[in-house]
């Protein structure tokens, strides 16, 4: 029976995948609300550096918590929590009287965000048949892409006319979709399996995901999410201000990032398909050399032609590794383990998300060339592409175990 022909499987994508949609469409509105924050409250680029950075910290102590948390009691009540946490402090965000509550409110947002990705990959990973798993955790992560339009959307209708503070309370409405998550899904069999055994203690846990059988593997992934993470943040986190930085208004700004984050999508879906035929290191390597490629050419468009181009070809083909990143990620560790495993490499990787913005902020402000800027991503999604094409194993059709 296919993915699509079973309800159950079918209902559980769609619900965890609109709670990525939600992650996403938050995530999304920082990208335009510091683009409009830099206007209203005269924001240098530093400071919309620290403000995005401390929303990346909250997600690398989220993805970690939440990983440990999730092998402990469950997917199902973390991804809740998580869910609940991150909307809450979203729209909470909307009354932030100064730029101090602002940066508190969103690193509380972030940690729900980081804890809730890796626990629904995990989650939707484990409960789907082997020739179905990676096709089901890409199109999952297709979601995010959705949240981000929804986000792209909202910064052009609303942000102009209503400002950014309607934009953050539209972000409290997924509190009240996780009502609807506790009834509509269920752990994972897997899970569900372990749990009537005695639990992994934490630090026996952590040990194995080091262990000689899974360093290699937690060596690449570590690396992997750290590049794509770091250049991810640095790159789209800045699309809009970086747009504005190349002579266009704000209005027109989210216009193009709209049309450019609408690639996401086709990204997504030609990676879904790619993964089951080809594999998910075929997948991971490809995408990030052509996002590597697509990065050089952004950062050196003139023209506003050639900004679209590349800026189109960047979502196409980052996402669409994002995709394969998180379709890979669980599949490298064994039940017990897999949410702490595939946590502890998410939140490392956050820490990228960390330092990018800041980092791109920095050399904004200190007059660096966007073209220059772009070549460090470029040079950055080389490695990681690099890591899983020689410390990479195939998962393509293995049986979890």
């Amino acid at each position: 029976m296919s993915l699509l022909q079973n309800p159950k499987q079918r209902k559980l994508l769609f619900s965890a995948g609109l709670s990525w949609m939600f992650d996403a469409m938050d995530v999304g509105m920082i990208s335009f609300v510091v683009a409009a924050l830099a206007k209203e409250w005269g924001l240098g680029p530093e400071k919309i550096g620290y403000l995005t950075s401390i929303n990346s910290i909250g997600m690398a102590v989220g993805a970690a918590a939440a990983g440990i948390l999730a092998d402990r009691f469950g997917r199902k009540s973390v991804l809740l929590w998580t869910l609940l946490i991150f909307s809450l402090a979203s729209g909470l965000s909307a009354f932030a009287a100064g730029y101090a509550m602002l940066c508190v409110l969103r690193f509380i947002a972030g940690f729900g965000l980081g804890g809730e990705l890796p626990v629904a990959s995990t989650l939707v990973s484990e409960s789907m048949p082997a020739k179905e798993r990676g096709r089901a955790v890409v199109l999952l992560e297709s979601f995010w892409a959705v949240g981000w339009i929804v986000s792209a959307l909202i910064a052009y209708f609303v942000i102009p006319d209503y400002g950014w503070r309607v934009a953050f309370a539209i972000g409290a409405v997924p509190a009240l979709y996780a009502l609807y998550l506790r009834r509509a899904i269920d752990d994972s069999p897997r899970f569900a399996e372990i749990q009537k055994k005695a639990p992994v203690p934490l630090r026996s846990r952590i040990a194995t995901v080091w262990s000689g059988e899974y360093r290699r593997s937690t060596i690449m992934l570590w690396i992997l999410w750290f590049t794509v993470v770091f250049s991810y943040y640095g790159m789209f986190l800045w699309l809009p201000t970086v747009m504005v930085i190349k002579g266009f208004s704000l209005v027109r700004s989210f216009e193009y990032v709209l049309i450019m984050t609408l690639a996401q999508l086709p990204g997504y879906f030609t990676a879904a398909y790619f993964i089951e035929k080809f594999g998910r290191k075929f997948v991971l390597v490809i995408y990030l050399l052509l996002t590597a490629v697509s990065a050089a050419w952004f950062g050196n468009s003139n023209t506003e032609g050639m900004l679209m181009a590349a800026g189109i070809c960047l979502s196409f083909f980052n996402l669409g590794a994002w995709g394969g990143m998180y379709a890979y990620t669980p599949e490298l560790y064994p039940t017990a383990i897999r949410s702490t495993g595939a946590g502890l490499a998410t939140s490392f990787g956050r820490i990228g998300g960390i330092i990018a913005p800041t980092l791109v902020g920095v050399m904004v402000g200190n007059e660096v060339g966007i073209g220059s800027i772009f070549m460090i991503f470029f040079g950055t999604i080389i490695i990681g592409a690099l890591a899983v094409l020689f410390l990479g194993k195939e998962t393509k059709g293995m049986e979890l175990s």
